[in-house]
């Protein structure tokens, strides 16, 4: 009679006891500020990966399309931070503290990096709040210029390098019907600007008394289809798009309708993608969201998305009625910062929430901050780590 061996079967591992297996799922962790804290504290092991360098590069990479709203600088409030988000994931408002002596003026926020034009020293400075990293940059000769305003960007550099890009832009010229829009691309990987580039800013006739040559506005520059985008005004009210990829720019002409007495507007990024703009009326309480369309033809119109009735939204009484202003608005989140006389409120434009932040009678301009942050995850945490978790 044979005798059968007979084998016992270890038991399969759990996915979790996998620490490459456990990295990809802690990658798919919200990119919340609490999300790697919160997990920190499951044990010493999760500790260990979500504490890794390597590991937090990567969560901030895969979330880089779609970062949360951490909160705004205030441009005329030496850029001081307030916090949108609520417990746990608040982040302090002291965390992210702007020093410079030589009183910039900020451009714009973008990538997680806050792009300043220092005026005296004819430099753009690129802070990135999260470090408090500075690179100062001299900027082109096109760009001495005192009679208009320069405006620009700042991108990250694709993928994981530590890069960036700096595009500037001015409307510049003898006269208001002599303008040139002009532009040029900065790389730190070179650490040199590119060619200089321009277009002529169309002559807009007037009978007004009073008239301002075209410059590109002071609003935050918008990202859409591979282009940038700032609003125009003065003598010519439109949009400039500088083409990243072709490298050329060009003068968008807006209709009357989208402007003038009771009426605040900003170009955004159309629903579905592509150019838009937002355009807010004081006069019958609406948002209207008009999407740039461009046939096969080449030929350009505007198709008017959505209306958005915010005397209904927001419940204004009739004495709560009075003038709107576009604050700000975050590209990636779309959400629009509105000011009335109850409050500034953030209503997110695709799902219509919204919240009161708090009420002012002072205008300002707000630089949205967009990023994947994920505070302390070390060991001992320190106190940003420890007040985003006072709710966990």
């Amino acid at each position: 009679m044979s005798s059968r061996r007979h084998h016992v079967c270890s038991p399969a591992a759990s996915p979790l006891e996998v620490d490459d297996l456990l990295r990809e799922v802690l990658l798919r962790l919200p990119p919340l500020p609490s999300s790697l804290p919160r997990a920190s504290l499951v044990c010493k092991r999760w500790r260990r990966l979500v504490s890794d360098p390597g590991f937090v590069r990567r969560f901030r990479l895969r979330h880089h399309s779609n970062p949360p709203l951490l909160g705004f600088f205030d441009r005329f409030d030496g850029l001081s931070f307030l916090p949108t988000l609520e417990a746990p994931n608040r982040v302090p408002r002291d965390r992210f503290s702007f020093q410079c002596p030589d009183r910039p003026r900020s451009l714009g926020c973008r990538d997680g990096l806050m792009l300043l034009f220092l005026r005296d020293r004819l430099q753009v400075l690129v802070w990135d709040p999260l470090t408090g990293d500075q690179h100062r940059v001299a900027i082109p000769a096109a760009f001495d210029t005192k009679r208009t305003l320069t405006n620009g960007a700042v991108l990250r550099a694709a993928g994981d390098a530590p890069h960036f890009r700096v595009a500037l832009v001015v409307a510049d010229g003898d006269d208001e019907k002599h303008i040139q829009a002009l532009a040029c691309v900065y790389s730190s990987e070179t650490g040199l600007w590119g060619n200089l580039i321009s277009t002529p800013v169309p002559y807009q006739a007037s009978d007004s008394l009073y008239s301002i040559p075209t410059m590109v506005y002071t609003d935050d520059a918008v990202l859409a289809g591979g282009s940038l985008y700032w609003k125009l005004a003065g003598n010519m009210v439109g949009a400039l798009e500088f083409d990243l990829e072709k490298q050329t720019l060009a003068v968008i002409r807006v209709p009357l309708h989208f402007y003038g007495q009771w009426k605040s507007f900003k170009v955004m990024r159309a629903e579905g993608g592509g150019m838009g703009f937002l355009v807010v009326s004081s006069s019958d309480y609406t948002a209207k969201l008009w999407k740039r369309k461009i046939d096969c033809q080449g030929v350009a119109s505007w198709e008017l998305g959505r209306t958005i009735e915010l005397d209904k939204l927001l419940s204004l009484k009739s004495n709560e009625k009075g003038p709107l202003e576009i604050l700000g608005f975050a590209e990636q989140n779309n959400v629009m910062f509105l000011w009335t006389v109850i409050g500034v409120f953030m209503i997110q434009l695709g799902s219509l929430e919204f919240k009161n932040l708090y009420n002012t009678m002072a205008f300002s301009y707000y630089h949205p901050f967009e990023s994947v942050y994920s505070a302390g995850t070390c060991v001992s945490g320190g106190h940003d780590r420890a007040e985003l978790l006072v709710n966990t």
